[in-house]
């Protein structure tokens, strides 16, 4: 059976944060060693990365607070919530870039109903609570309350895939299942000034998004699909279990991201490929960069040096995850989806149109998917724009005769 993505959406919140600027905040900061402030300035400055977005509207010079809990603009200090403060935020924002992605996932499906979703699996690593996002999307968008429900937390950056793998298995066993997968992930919520170079790196890194897809194998499926769904893999490397790692601290999560981490994925990424390829051998005896599109997750700029050069890809061919890195910083789990999204959005070309899709996360665990792209995708919305119900009324409106 062939299962499909009927649609892939985005969302990331309203405040951006240049990286420039936030680079001067971080440096600035009292309780910085010398090494601390170099290492602020060479995380920042080498990170490619120009804009990211966040939840905390407080994190910029323009924000007012009479009680501000992350930063202080009028004295420049960073300050440092607990972390029962910051879920606290993740609960309220989380929800909106939830709902957000998932509604917008679902209009851009007009052939199918609210009620037509039968499962609907959310993901997060940066925070919790109960009833939890898969509860406050049932409820929010009106879907059936009878929907199975299922949340994957606390994985981290390759969490799409196995909310992506569970999708196609449900439809796999039902031809007639329609599955909605929402990411969500508020990393901003957990920086902080400190002189350790992981929590700096990851404050150089970590951005706020969401993405949303609707998959199914019901027939006529094809016509409208973006995306079919071919193969998934699993690999752990052998190394690197205490590089890559996510813990909860007294304030905020705790992210370990060691600086060996991209020499492991160079180590190890041949091997954590075979089992993926050995899925259709005719690739597998192919050079790598004969699979058209690479959907890598940005989770840093050495990482897809990294890749890009192990596997002999083209610049273009990486081309999709420096702009996601460059414009969105490294938001988790939703990441690899905004780079998948940015591949559907490009013009198609003659021949086969195959994706190979990887992402990192803790253990380390390395996560590869095939996909085939079936059409093009109409570009995602961008920061301030409507819904896309907004958008086709607006093209209504503009186009109507004048009387």
């Amino acid at each position: 059976m062939t299962v499909y993505v009927r649609s892939l959406e985005t969302a990331v919140p309203k405040t951006r944060l240049v990286q420039s600027e936030a680079r001067d905040v971080f440096a600035a900061q009292p309780g910085l060693s010398r090494l601390g402030a170099r290492l602020v300035s060479t995380c920042f400055d080498s990170a490619a990365i120009e804009t990211r977005f966040t939840a905390v509207d407080e994190l910029t010079n323009e924000s007012r607070s009479d009680d501000p809990q992350f930063y202080d603009p009028a004295t420049g200090l960073l300050l440092n919530p607990s972390t029962k403060v910051r879920n606290d935020i993740f609960g309220r924002e989380a929800t909106k870039l939830f709902v957000q992605a998932a509604r917008s996932a679902m209009e851009a499906c007009p052939e199918l109903d609210l009620l037509d979703i039968t499962h609907l699996v959310t993901v997060s690593c940066t925070g919790f609570f109960n009833p939890g996002p898969d509860y406050k999307i049932v409820r929010e968008l009106g879907l059936n309350p009878a929907v199975q429900r299922y949340h994957l937390g606390f994985m981290g950056c390759y969490a799409a895939f196995p909310a992506l793998r569970a999708g196609k298995a449900f439809c796999d066993a039902d031809p007639n299942a329609v599955v909605l997968v929402v990411c969500a992930e508020l990393c901003s919520l957990h920086v902080r000034t400190s002189n350790d170079p992981d929590t700096i790196m990851g404050s150089a890194l970590f951005a706020d998004g969401a993405a949303a897809a609707v998959i199914t194998a019901r027939p006529g499926s094809e016509e409208t699909a973006l995306l079919q769904l071919d193969h998934f893999e699993t690999v752990l490397t052998p190394v690197g279990e205490d590089s890559m790692a996510w813990n909860i601290g007294d304030h905020g999560f705790e992210m370990v991201l060691g600086n060996y981490v991209p020499h492991i994925i160079d180590d190890h990424i041949v091997g954590a490929l075979e089992p993926l390829l050995a899925r259709e051998p005719e690739l597998a005896a192919l050079p790598y960069s004969s699979i058209r599109h690479w959907a890598i997750h940005p989770g840093g700029r050495s990482i897809l040096d990294k890749v890009e050069s192990r596997l002999g890809l083209t610049e273009e061919q990486l081309v999709p995850a420096r702009e996601i890195l460059r414009n969105y910083g490294n938001m988790s789990s939703a990441t690899v989806l905004f780079v998948i999204r940015r591949i559907l959005e490009q013009a198609p070309e003659p021949g086969d149109e195959r994706i190979c899709s990887m992402a990192f996360g803790p253990g380390l665990t390395v996560e590869t998917a095939l996909f085939t792209k079936l059409r093009q995708a109409p570009p995602a919305l961008r920061p301030g724009q409507g819904s896309k119900a907004d958008q086709v009324r607006e093209l209504v409106a503009a186009e109507a005769p004048v009387a």
